[in-house]
């Protein structure tokens, strides 16, 4: 029986690529060319820019656990997958978009998170970094070896009517399914900003996270609100991966990648900064697609980390991040 027009579960090789690996790749261009049009540039400019939005939401639940609770969630990348294989299965089985997954995969995501900080985490919060640093990490292992005992060490991807649609603007081909995914990463970043912002709740997180003691002191629930604030960035990795299901496979194995491109992108935006970490992945996100073109894919990774060293050499508490008074 063929596939939903809408999207199918169905599997790719091993190794997680763009969407659309099958095809051949373009070879990488020679160091020095100078024979390739503006267009091109500006065309792979933008799309990493709005791959990029998406990693700064991702990174955006990194900032905000962090900044409130003060634990570094080093199974950030493992909940992401989690939430890209759910869309993977609920796409198939309920042949439904994966944005329109986007909302219920993150809502999904929130009650694991908020269940996790509150029953296992909030136990580990006053205690050394390292016990922090060897419970998360063993959640991380736990989290991607079930992954690979249930769906196997295959990529997974989904298909979708607008796969392989594009708008042209001028000069400028924009892929429509990076258009949605960076349009609903904006959204939802918005919405967490004013949530943050002007609800009381959101008020009562920023408290806890100015000023832990005056929380205690002023009665407010703060174990209830870290395990809020845990579940809020677990809400934005899970939107996170729901959208980059759309732009590469799923794979057990992507967590430890994705964990560590969050703390670049955390760390080059500016701790506890939630404008930063959206700045960070837009800034990544272009130079990874730019370096691509330039040299090839595999090298991309080292541009990132050359930025956050200039980072951490120039500016080291983050380009929008708030120095030491």
């Amino acid at each position: 029986m063929p596939p939903s027009p809408c999207c199918a579960w169905c599997s790719s090789p091993a190794v997680a690529g763009e969407k659309n690996s099958d095809a051949i790749p373009a070879p990488a261009l020679p160091w020095g060319t100078l024979s390739v049009p503006l267009d091109v540039y500006l065309n792979v400019a933008d799309g990493g820019v709005l791959t990029g939005l998406v990693y700064g939401l991702m990174a955006l639940g990194l900032s905000v656990i962090f900044g409130v609770v003060r634990v570094v969630n080093f199974a950030h990348g493992e909940m992401m997958a989690i939430a890209m294989f759910l869309a993977v299965v609920l796409c198939g089985a309920l042949h439904l978009d994966p944005l329109i997954l986007l909302v219920p995969i993150a809502a999904v995501l929130f009650v694991f998170g908020y269940a996790l900080q509150r029953g296992l985490i909030n136990l580990f919060v006053e205690r050394p970094e390292h016990t922090q640093f060897l419970l998360l990490v063993a959640l991380a292992i736990i989290i991607t070896n079930v992954l690979l005992i249930i769906f196997g060490p295959d990529a997974r991807s989904v298909q979708t009517t607008y796969g392989y649609e594009s708008f042209q603007l001028g000069p400028l081909i924009v892929d429509a399914v990076k258009v949605y995914a960076g349009a609903a990463a904006i959204v939802f970043a918005t919405a967490l900003f004013f949530f943050f912002r002007f609800t009381l709740v959101g008020k009562a997180i920023r408290a806890c996270a100015d000023n832990h003691t005056g929380a205690l002191v002023v009665g407010l629930d703060v174990k209830r609100l870290y395990a809020l604030t845990f579940g809020l960035g677990a809400a934005c990795v899970g939107a996170a991966g729901t959208m980059m299901v759309l732009l590469i496979d799923a794979t057990p194995m992507l967590g430890p990648s994705y964990t560590l491109l969050a703390f670049v992108i955390v760390i080059t935006g500016g701790l506890g900064s939630m404008p930063g970490a959206l700045l960070g992945g837009v800034l990544i996100g272009a130079t990874e697609a730019i370096a691509g073109l330039l040299f090839t894919p595999s090298l991309k990774s080292m541009f990132a980390f050359a930025i956050l060293v200039l980072v951490l050499l120039f500016r080291p508490q983050g380009l929008l991040g708030k120095g030491l008074a």
